[in-house]
C-alpha cells in the first residue's frame, strides 16, 4: 500500500471529489487503505486499529453518519470504470449479508445464495460492469421485504419503529429485486453510459415484467429464466376460426397452449445439442489454457407468459433466442437462457454472453473474501450504502491496477 500511496490519493481524490466537506475525501481514503490492507475482519474498529493516526470513531462517523450523497459519487466511478474496463455487458445479481438480530435495516428471514437457504440476512442488488477479464460492482441498492414496508400487507406491528432506528426514508418502500435492477439501468444510463447488453441469473429472467421492460429500453438481453417458463414455437401463428356473419369478427390468437422451454428442448431431443467453446478456463495442458466448452441446443421461439401477452394483444408475440445447456453425461439440460438478440447472432457469441455472468459472482467472492463488504456492522440506511460505495471504489482501484498499474486517470 506505500508504493501505491500516491495513485490511491489520486483515485481518491477523483472518486470522491463530489465529497467537498473538510476531511471527507481524507477519510473516504482511509477507509479504502482499511479496506484494502491485510486482516481478517474489515469493519470500522479493526481497520482503525492497522491505520496509523486514525481513530476509530472518526472514521465511524465518516461511514454512518456524514450526510454525503454516494450518487456523485457511484457516478464518477462508473464512468472511470467503463473507459477503463470497455464492458462486453452490464450484469445484475444479489448478494447476501447474513445477520443475527433484526434492527438492521432489510433485515428479514428470506433465501440468499449466499447461504443457499431460506435464513436472516439482508439482501443487496447490484449493477456490475463485466468482461471475461475485468468487472466493477457500480452500482447498488437495498432489498426491502414486504415487512418493512408501512404499505405492504407483510409488514409488521412495529414496522415503522424499524425504519426509524434504522433511518430508512420515508419515500422508501418494497420493489422487487428486478425493479430495482431495472431502477439501477436507468439510472446509470442517465449517467451517460451506454449499456452494450444486459446479462442476469434466473431471479431476474424470469420475470416476464423484467425482460419486456429491457426490450421497451431498446436494450438487448441475455438472461437465464426456470425451467416452467413457457414458450410457443418460433412456426407458432395465430388463427381465427370462420366468421358465421354474427356479431363481431373473431380475433386470432394462439389456438394452441404454450409449453415449457423444458418440454420443448426434449421435445427436440439430445442430438440437437452442439458443443461450443466460449473462453479459456483456469485448468491448462501442454502449457496452454484449456477452452471451456460444452454442449447446447439453439431454438427460435415466441415467449409467452400474462405479461408478454398483454403486451402484445392482438399481435404476434415478438421471437427469441432459447438456449439450453445439455452436457453429454446429463439426462437433461442444466441451464436455460432467453434472449432478444437477432435471429442471424452467432451460437459461439450467445453463449459467450449468457455465460459472462460468471464474473459478477468472481466479484461478489472477491468483495466479501477480500474487501470486507459483508463485515459492516451499522444498522442505518445511510451507513450500508457509504459502505457498500466505498468497498466497489476499493474494488475498482485494485481492479485498475490488475489491468494497468501505471495508466493514468481519464479526464
Amino acid at each position: 500500500m506505500e508504493r501505491l500511496g500516491d495513485v490511491l490519493v489520486e483515485f481518491t481524490g477523483d472518486v470522491f471529489g463530489s465529497l467537498t466537506r473538510a476531511g471527507w475525501c481524507d477519510r473516504a481514503g482511509q477507509y479504502l487503505q482499511g479496506l484494502m490492507l491485510d486482516g481478517r475482519r474489515k469493519s470500522v474498529q479493526p481497520m482503525a486499529g492497522r491505520l496509523v493516526g486514525v481513530h476509530d470513531q472518526a472514521l465511524n462517523h465518516f461511514v454512518t453518519n456524514s450526510p454525503w450523497a454516494v450518487e456523485p459519487v457511484r457516478r464518477r466511478l462508473a464512468r472511470r470504470m467503463d473507459a477503463a474496463i470497455g464492458p462486453a455487458a452490464w450484469a445484475l445479481d444479489d448478494t447476501g449479508w447474513l445477520k443475527c438480530g433484526s434492527a438492521s435495516p432489510g433485515v428479514a428471514r428470506q433465501y440468499t445464495g449466499t447461504a443457499g437457504k431460506v435464513t436472516n440476512c439482508q439482501i443487496g442488488v447490484s449493477l456490475n460492469l463485466v468482461t471475461d477479464v475485468a468487472s466493477c460492482p457500480v452500482d447498488w441498492r437495498l432489498f426491502l421485504p414486504g415487512s418493512w414496508d408501512p404499505a405492504s400487507p407483510e409488514a409488521t406491528d412495529d414496522v415503522e419503529r424499524r425504519r426509524a432506528r434504522a433511518q430508512i426514508p420515508d419515500d422508501v418502500g418494497h420493489r422487487e429485486k428486478w425493479r430495482l435492477g431495472l431502477d439501477m439501468i436507468d439510472e446509470v444510463t442517465g449517467w451517460g453510459l451506454t449499456a452494450p447488453l444486459i446479462v442476469a441469473d434466473a431471479g431476474y429472467g424470469d420475470s416476464g415484467e423484467f425482460r419486456l421492460g429491457l426490450t421497451e429500453r431498446g436494450l438487448s438481453y441475455v438472461v437465464q429464466v426456470a425451467t416452467t417458463i413457457s414458450v410457443y414455437p418460433q412456426t407458432a401463428v395465430r388463427t381465427a376460426p370462420p366468421y358465421r356473419g354474427v356479431g363481431q369478427r373473431p380475433k386470432q390468437r394462439y389456438r394452441e397452449p404454450a409449453v415449457s422451454v423444458r418440454d420443448l428442448i426434449a421435445s427436440v431431443g439430445p442430438d440437437a445439442a452442439r458443443t461450443i467453446a466460449w473462453r479459456d478456463g483456469s485448468r491448462t495442458r501442454a502449457g496452454k489454457p484449456v477452452k471451456m466448452r460444452s454442449r447446447f441446443v439453439f431454438l427460435r421461439v415466441r415467449p409467452a407468459g400474462r405479461v408478454l401477452r398483454a403486451a402484445h394483444r392482438d399481435r404476434d408475440l415478438p421471437e427469441a433466442w432459447l438456449i439450453a445447456e445439455w452436457p453429454a453425461d446429463r439426462s437433461e439440460p442444466t441451464k436455460y437462457w432467453l434472449s432478444n438478440l437477432p435471429a442471424t447472432t452467432t451460437k459461439r457469441t450467445l453463449i459467450r454472453w449468457a455465460k459472462l455472468r460468471w464474473r459478477i459472482e468472481h466479484d461478489y467472492r472477491e468483495l466479501k473474501t477480500g474487501l470486507g463488504l459483508d463485515h459492516y456492522e451499522g444498522r442505518t440506511w445511510q451507513g450500508w450504502h457509504h459502505h457498500v460505495t466505498l468497498v466497489s471504489a476499493a474494488h475498482a482501484f485494485c481492479t485498475l491496477q490488475r489491468l494497468d498499474p501505471k495508466a493514468p486517470a481519464p479526464a
